[in-house]
């Protein structure tokens, strides 16, 4: 035999050695998929065995077997259910997690570059992504991870709903799921956006303040749940102890909803509270002027003016509120509380007179003031019956005048609210 032919059959060989060795599996790996693929799956023993083999040859491959597991416990979930048997959610739930991580784990290492027989860098596993991609889509489309967070949610685990729902978010946005046919299997509809909120309730629920921030970010300059997505955020940025974005987020949604309150209630608590009380007033005066129909506005306007001592600007704050909005018992008390706290300074200087005629003449005048508030004060309680503050004050108003059997009736409603 001359050495050229002697030469090639050893190149062939060494060429078979390699094709055998490259089509060996993992002994465990062949396990652990035979315990799935029986008749009667045995998830337990299929752990085991992929427990071994990714401690004795961690690849792509092994990675997605061990995620197959989970996958084949899911679908046997589904056949029971469709059977009419009981179904395991929190099993097969876990089962779904525990395949998403290792079928990224799998990607992941597919996507290691080797040199191919050209010199070319190439995926190591090239076919892997497609076929994990196909799994996570069957995943994202079947609502598998949304239906265990609801479960978990029921079950008050909001952490683990938290992490669910945010599993089931990122499906779309996996490098493994960036090609316009699985986008276009994968719209950001509203179905999604509402599950991002659900995912940020969670995260606020579980006291995961940064994770719900992130989320709530991503959704405080949409339509779904605007209001209520912009409190959240505002709240969460206290939580965190970051007033500056706090703040930025009241400034921005007093501007977006002018029709809700409450952002504005804060933002000018916030000014009051840190001492800033002019900038309180100035932008609320923005404010009006720019909504000037708003009630509310007028309502606070009145508060902050009856702060300041401003009484008649005050009682005209809230003769405004009320031609708005004849309804508000606010409006309503706010007057009523003008003259009363007008009363209470008159009996503190009349306590200050050391003559006796100019003192009764005092708390006559102190009296007739005590006298306006209380018609203000039975308006507004017939407006809100149920508000504790008007009624402990109509009481001690009742008092005051010597009305035992009204006084009686309001300290009877306090006991039985």
């Amino acid at each position: 035999m001359n050495k050229i032919m002697k030469k090639s059959i050893f190149l062939a060989a060494l060429v078979l050695m390699s094709t055998v060795c490259f089509a060996q599996k993992n002994p465990a790996t062949k396990k652990a998929k035979s315990y799935i693929m029986s008749e009667t799956p045995d998830f337990g023993a299929a752990r085991a065995a992929i427990a071994e083999a990714l401690e004795t040859e961690p690849t792509a491959e092994t990675y997605y077997w061990a995620g197959m597991i989970g996958y084949k416990q899911l679908e046997r979930e589904n056949i029971n259910q469709m059977m009419g048997q009981a179904v395991d959610v929190h099993a097969a739930g876990a089962a779904v997690e525990e395949s998403y991580e290792y079928w990224l784990k799998a990607d992941e290492l597919a996507q290691v570059p080797v040199l191919n027989k050209k010199g070319v860098e190439v995926p190591t596993d090239p076919k892997m992504r497609g076929n994990v991609s196909k799994k996570m889509l069957e995943y994202y489309k079947q609502q598998e991870l949304v239906k265990y967070g609801v479960a978990l949610n029921e079950s008050r685990d909001f952490a683990g709903a938290y992490k669910a729902f945010k599993m089931h978010l990122d499906i779309p946005e996996l490098a493994m799921m960036q090609n316009d046919k699985l986008q276009k299997d994968m719209p950001r509809d509203t179905t999604y956006i509402q599950y991002k909120y659900y995912a940020a309730i969670f995260a606020i629920q579980s006291e995961m303040h940064p994770e719900a921030i992130i989320l709530l970010e991503q959704l405080k300059d949409g339509e779904y749940e605007g209001i209520s997505t912009n409190q959240f955020l505002f709240q969460e940025y206290m939580n965190v102890k970051d007033t500056v974005k706090a703040v930025e987020t009241l400034q921005a949604a007093v501007v977006r909803f002018p029709q809700e309150p409450w952002f504005l209630q804060n933002l000018i608590n916030h000014y009051i509270f840190s001492g800033q009380e002019q900038t309180a007033i100035d932008y609320l005066a923005q404010a009006i002027e720019r909504e000037p129909n708003v009630a509310q506005y007028h309502l606070i306007k009145g508060n902050l003016d009856e702060n300041q001592g401003n009484y008649e600007t005050a009682l005209a704050d809230f003769d405004a509120a009320l031609a708005l909005d004849p309804t508000m018992a606010d409006a309503m008390a706010g007057k009523g509380r003008v003259y009363y706290n007008q009363a209470v300074k008159l009996n503190e200087a009349a306590a200050m007179i050391q003559d006796n005629k100019e003192y009764k003449k005092a708390l006559e005048e102190m009296n007739e003031v005590f006298k306006k508030s209380l018609p203000f004060f039975e308006k507004a309680h017939e407006m809100a019956p149920e508000e504790r503050s008007y009624i402990q004050t109509l009481k001690g108003l009742y008092y005051r005048f010597g009305n035992e059997a009204k006084e009686n009736e309001m300290r009877e409603k306090l006991e039985n609210l």
